[in-house]
Order: C-alpha cells, then sequence, then structure tokens
C-alpha cells in the first residue's frame, strides 16, 4: 500500500488514479487505521466488505492489482506484491498514459 500511495503522490490527477479497494469485513475504519499505521496518506478509502467485486473480478490471490484504461478495459492484472512506484513501473505507467488520448 505505501507503494501505491507513493504512486498516486506521483501520478495521480485527471488522466490516472489508484483505486485502492478493499475487501475488509470492519469497513472503511480498519482501512483508516491501516493507513495510519503504513503512512499512507493519499489514497482514498473504498471497501468492498462483500466480497462480490473481487468475484466479479475474478481475483484468486490478494493482493491483486488491475489497471483499467480509461474506457475501464483491463489492460493489465497482478496478483501479488509489486512496487508499483519503482523505475520500471513508472516508466511503463507514463508511457501508456503518453501514448492515449485524454
Amino acid at each position: 500500500m505505501p507503494a501505491l500511495d507513493r504512486l498516486q503522490q506521483r501520478l495521480g490527477g485527471p488522466r490516472f488514479q489508484v483505486v485502492p479497494l478493499s475487501i475488509e469485513r470492519d469497513g472503511a475504519v480498519a482501512v483508516q487505521s491501516f493507513y495510519e499505521e503504513t503512512g499512507v496518506r493519499t489514497l482514498g478509502v473504498y471497501v468492498d466488505s462483500s466480497g462480490q467485486a473481487a468475484s466479479a473480478l475474478g481475483v484468486v490471490g490478494i493482493p491483486t492489482t488491475l489497471l483499467i484504461d480509461a474506457e475501464g478495459r483491463e489492460i493489465g492484472r497482478v496478483t501479488g506484491p509489486a512496487e508499483w512506484d519503482s523505475p520500471a513501473a513508472l516508466v511503463v505507467i507514463r508511457e501508456y498514459l503518453a501514448r492515449t488520448p485524454g
């Protein structure tokens, strides 16, 4: 989550948004507590305590990160932890944003 927070800080804006969807059954309070413990400051709090989103998206492991384009299409998926603010990840995301309109 800290890496996603840093990614949001670097690239977040009208064309790019990190939307962390938690499946925490204890709701937003638990997510906010986790954010405070880990130093996450810029991510929003989104909770699907029903688990329906994970099922609908075919999530088979936690964490799973989906990259969704402006048309709502899945353009990438990583199951497991990833350093989303690494130089390599930033290059790939910036290149994609540079070649897509709007």
